[in-house]
């Protein structure tokens, strides 16, 4: 099989680095090699944040250069068009609709962009943008974004909800495991 490649963007603080280690999990579980990248990025500041998940028979690098994205898992809607060079050609974005400011927009030296996805589309970008965090605050914490953006990427894949709910279980503290589930499955049956 091909590698594919799937890149977690995101602002510091939202939970990439679980939703990659959950990723890598589901993959493994599925009989792949994975290699998952450490986080890139001021993850502690809020900054911009970026983590590599690649699978397939045989994986090298964890690393993915420029328009080898398979799919763009994107926390916040600026960082999607910010890191949107990466995606291959007929790739697929999926995106939380959530605006945090960067530092520019907050000093005012700069207004955050409007019209993301219909620039993204115009761009030629498959783009799946949903409220995640409404779904998040649905499930029961604000910070089960992660896991409702897993819910709605795990439509683009043919492993079985179960496959991603044992991943889950080894991922997640048990406290919190009942809200993650009712979260990814927000994610996942949201229209």
């Amino acid at each position: 099989m091909k590698t594919k490649n799937i890149m977690v963007v995101g602002v510091g603080g939202q939970g990439s680095l679980l939703a990659s280690k959950l990723l890598g999990q589901v993959f493994l579980d599925g009989g792949f090699d994975v290699k998952v990248s450490e986080v890139h990025g001021m993850s502690q500041r809020g900054g911009s944040v970026v983590t590599y998940v690649r699978y397939g028979d045989k994986v090298a690098s964890p690393i993915i250069d420029e328009g080898e994205a398979d799919v763009i898992v994107s926390f916040e809607l600026l960082e999607a068009a910010r890191w949107l060079p990466c995606l291959r050609p007929d790739g697929q974005v999926v995106t939380n609709l959530q605006q945090m400011d960067p530092m520019p927009v907050i000093t005012g030296a700069a207004s955050y962009p409007e019209n993301l996805v219909e620039k993204m589309r115009n761009a030629g970008a498959k783009v799946d943008a949903l409220d995640c965090l409404k779904l998040a605050e649905e499930a029961g914490s604000a910070k089960a974004v992660n896991i409702v953006l897993m819910g709605r990427l795990s439509r683009y894949f043919d492993f079985p909800v179960e496959t991603w709910m044992k991943a889950m279980e080894r991922i997640v503290p048990g406290k919190f495991l009942e809200m993650n589930r009712k979260a990814f499955a927000l994610g996942r049956d949201a229209e």
